[in-house]
């Protein structure tokens, strides 16, 4: 059988995109009739967003806030979230002490992830712990890799990572996970897969979702080991033993349960925190970024 080259692109990647990541190395796609291939952007590509515009490609990891830009500015988007990867914020605070409590955060150094989304939810789970943000002395160091460099060299009592990198620093004796957005926040709509609203229509389409909606719910079912034993290709910088820790967790927190869509109390959530960390000022229909494959 001929087989369909479906291009798949990120904004980042991580293992807490690991349903995605499955879903491409798993063969579920080609199952159905699709050739993988997948590059995350990078600081030398395009953005995840234009590559999916042009065509270049057809998908793409994203998170839902991603649309609000355009909801602001325009009132309307070309861009629809159709399939959910995760119902919960990935992020962890690691801190060179294992003892920790939310308010010691207030008038210490914290390397905050600087990106739209996990920067307005960092501000969110500190307003629902009571810790005022304007006291911390916060550090844009970067991204992702640049600030687990900047920890490991010595920089700031606290650093904002997703996994593996936060779980990695732990394992290399650096630091100690000591915190959990996805644990403060709750359910929240924070990262999807995007497409033109016009492809959602397509065989293409109709194929990745069901090959998807298998990936994820694999994900969230098997063993953490059986699912690292698939995206562990994608990690080879980081230890076997990290990545299955990491994918554990994930999977206790409930990131990757329940079905692929974008249930509508997590957008609500999501509005909820842009809102008090001054993204954005209304709250933007939930069809206007948000539509299922037909």
């Amino acid at each position: 059988m001929s087989l369909t080259p479906i291009a798949i692109t990120a904004l980042r990647h991580s293992a807490f995109y690991s349903p995605l990541l499955y879903t491409i190395r798993s063969g579920l796609l080609e199952r159905e009739g699709l050739k993988p291939s997948y590059a995350p952007q990078t600081p030398h590509s395009r953005t995840a967003v234009e590559q999916v515009r042009s065509g270049e490609a057809h998908v793409s990891q994203l998170a839902v806030a991603a649309s609000f830009a355009d909801l602001e500015s325009k009132g309307s988007t070309d861009l629809v979230h159709f399939a959910q990867i995760n119902e919960r914020d990935g992020f962890f605070l690691v801190s060179r002490n294992k003892n920790f409590q939310w308010q010691d955060l207030e008038k210490k150094k914290v390397l905050v992830d600087h990106l739209f989304q996990p920067l307005a939810l960092m501000k969110y789970a500190c307003h629902l712990q009571k810790v005022d943000y304007s006291t911390i002395e916060v550090i844009d160091a970067g991204g992702p890799d640049a600030m687990e460099q900047a920890f490991s060299d010595g920089q700031g009592d606290f650093v904002h990572l997703q996994g593996p990198s936060a779980q990695q620093l732990e394992h290399e004796g650096k630091g100690v996970v000591v915190a959990s957005m996805g644990d403060v926040i709750g359910p929240v709509a924070f990262s999807s897969i995007v497409a033109k609203r016009e492809w959602l229509q397509s065989d293409m389409a109709k194929a990745f979702m069901k090959a998807y909606s298998q990936g994820r719910a694999a994900t969230a079912e098997l063993s953490a080991e059986e699912v690292a034993e698939v995206v562990r290709p994608f990690f080879e910088e980081i230890d076997p033993s990290v990545l299955v820790k990491t994918i554990g967790v994930y999977q206790r927190m409930g990131c990757w349960n329940g079905d692929t869509s974008v249930p509508l109390h997590t957008y609500e959530r999501l509005l909820d925190a842009f809102l008090y960390s001054g993204v954005i000022t209304s709250r933007h229909p939930y069809d206007a970024c948000i539509a299922t494959v037909e």
